[in-house]
């Protein structure tokens, strides 16, 4: 009996420093992690939207809380002037949800540009909206306070050819964005001014 009982103790702190081991290299490498998914993921959409800022908008970034999520900023510095902030937000697609990140000017609330970071859309369909530069070409110069909507709906963005439902979901993403923008520009245009130079 005293052989069992050992055995269950000894199997319980085995459990316990392995546990333990896991959680402390999972708190370790979190912030690796992150960086490296915002690098690879989200990095080539924020910095092909930040084009010709002088600064590292990976680096350069704070979060926001907003209710229960708190929501990340990349900051892009033009001409000495923290003025521009990216940030993700994300639309029902056909194949799930589509993150979609947004560039706004804080002082003309102007859309800089828009990029797909993740998706699960159909390979030469829907995936095109992630590639298709024309189609992203669409949104820039466009007012963020505007609701975003494919022409057969009645809006001002040309659909992907094969893809509406894409092209819906990549809308409702900005429009769905503008939403939060304007509910936290104020905290937003105070901690882009930080990164100023």
């Amino acid at each position: 009996m005293r052989d069992i009982i050992r055995m269950i103790v000894v199997l319980a702190v085995m459990a316990a420093c392995g546990g333990a081991l896991l959680a402390g290299v999972k708190s370790g490498t979190a912030a690796k992690i992150e960086y490296q998914q915002l690098k690879f993921v989200k990095g080539p959409a924020i910095i092909g939207i930040l084009e010709g800022c002088s600064n590292d908008p990976l680096v350069d970034r704070f979060k926001v809380k907003d209710g229960e999520v708190e929501r990340g900023f990349y900051v892009g510095v033009f001409d000495g002037k923290a003025d521009t902030v990216v940030f993700e937000s994300f639309g029902k697609g056909f194949g799930g949800d589509i993150g979609v990140m947004v560039g706004v000017n804080l002082e003309t609330d102007e859309l800089l540009g828009m990029g797909v970071t993740t998706h699960a859309e159909t390979p030469g369909l829907g995936s095109r909206a992630k590639d298709d530069p024309s189609f992203r070409a669409q949104f820039k110069g466009l007012s963020i306070t505007e609701p975003f909507k494919v022409k057969p709906d009645g809006g001002q963005i040309d659909a992907v050819s094969g893809a509406t439902i894409t092209s819906r979901g990549v809308c409702a993403g900005v429009t769905d964005s503008s939403g939060f923008y304007s509910r936290l520009k104020p905290q937003i245009v105070e901690q882009a001014r930080a990164f100023a130079k």
